[in-house]
């Protein structure tokens, strides 16, 4: 796998700007107990640590345990990270798989501290020689993307999910997601359900380099009755705005301007879509713009994943976490793709 890096002055540029002001309220992730050190050799090298060790994917998974997912090898780069873990005494996250991301923990990030609810973190922009102390320069913006559960199970969170993207290169550069589902779900016979919450996500590109945020709402029922092949699935991420990486915001709408338009879910019958019996969903997503003639064309095209939560018949009726993956070509630029990897965790009753 080869990726291209953009020339050094251009990174130079990237990493310098901004005024060092947050632009989003740096809110707290919740924090877990009994929180190890992924450093430390004897810590089992699961793919996403919360602060506890948890338990690892299924290959055939169940209803009645727990379930990690992480983003597959590919020739855009994705699939590389190997491991994530949020540290709640230094409030860092450990980063595990990519190459010159500093000392694979990533800080608070500065300009932008958090999003929709869920923490960013940033890679060291500088690294030392180990023997002579010089300095190396690292390939920048490193950004992970963290967000955890309200809802803890035997004092783990319930679910996470991490994204780890980087602006540093020419095309879309390395990176990586994950997200997981700790405890049991419970998923009625009939009936529908609806779950709504935060989005996040982060954009980088083919063709040039740079990284920015995105934030929105998001939206998906479930059909448990219907259709009678599979469960039927909706969703939508609307309301999305987008920043710059030191929080400042990208406009849209204009001529030549970026533009972000409802996402919505393909609803699939059979075997292409829905819900299994372990509480995954997956399936096709894309928005849509008017063209010069009036008529609609697809903007974005790509893919969703989630994983429910809890006991969605009774009490607090459980939760969804997932991640998007979109692509389209940028308006602003000619012969650039745009990919956004976003991720949410969407609860019952939010909106009401």
């Amino acid at each position: 796998m080869h990726r291209f890096l953009l020339a050094a002055s251009v990174l130079a540029i990237l990493s310098g700007c901004g005024d060092g002001q947050p632009f989003f309220d740096d809110e707290e992730p919740a924090e877990p107990t009994e929180p190890t050190d992924p450093t430390d050799p004897e810590t089992p090298n699961d793919i996403l640590d919360t602060g506890t060790v948890l338990p690892p994917g299924a290959t055939e998974p169940e209803p009645d345990g727990g379930l990690t997912r992480s983003e597959a090898g590919g020739d855009t780069g994705g699939g590389y990270v190997d491991s994530v873990a949020y540290q709640p005494g230094s409030d860092t996250f450990v980063v595990d798989g990519l190459g010159f991301d500093g000392a694979n923990v990533y800080q608070r990030g500065t300009e932008v501290g958090s999003l929709g609810g869920y923490a960013v973190f940033e890679a060291d922009v500088q690294a030392e020689d180990t023997l002579t102390g010089e300095p190396i320069g690292q390939i920048v913006p490193y950004r992970a993307l963290y967000g955890v559960s309200d809802n803890q199970v035997d004092g783990e969170a319930r679910t996470a999910f991490a994204i780890v993207r980087t602006g540093g290169y020419v095309n879309y550069g390395f990176g990586g997601f994950v997200y997981e589902r700790n405890g049991a779900v419970v998923l009625p016979d009939s009936g529908q359900a609806v779950f709504s919450g935060d989005y996040a996500g982060m954009r980088v590109f083919d063709a040039r380099g740079g990284l920015e945020f995105t934030r929105a709402d998001m939206q998906v029922a479930i059909d448990f009755d219907d259709f009678n092949t599979n469960d039927a699935v909706q969703g939508r991420i609307f309301n999305r705005v987008a920043f710059d990486e030191v929080g400042g915001t990208v406009p849209l709408g204009g001529e030549d301007q970026l533009v972000l338009p409802d996402v919505l879910f393909n609803i699939e019958a059979g075997g292409g879509g829905g819900l299994t019996e372990a509480g995954e969903i997956s399936g096709t997503l894309s928005s849509n713009v008017l063209s010069e003639t009036g008529a609609l064309e697809t903007y974005e095209e790509g893919t969703y994943y989630g994983i429910l939560a809890g006991d969605t018949t009774a009490g607090d009726g459980g939760e969804l976490v997932g991640i998007v993956v979109l692509e389209s070509d940028d308006p602003r630029y000619d012969g650039v793709t745009a990919q956004e990897t976003g991720g949410f965790i969407l609860y019952r009753g939010a909106t009401n």
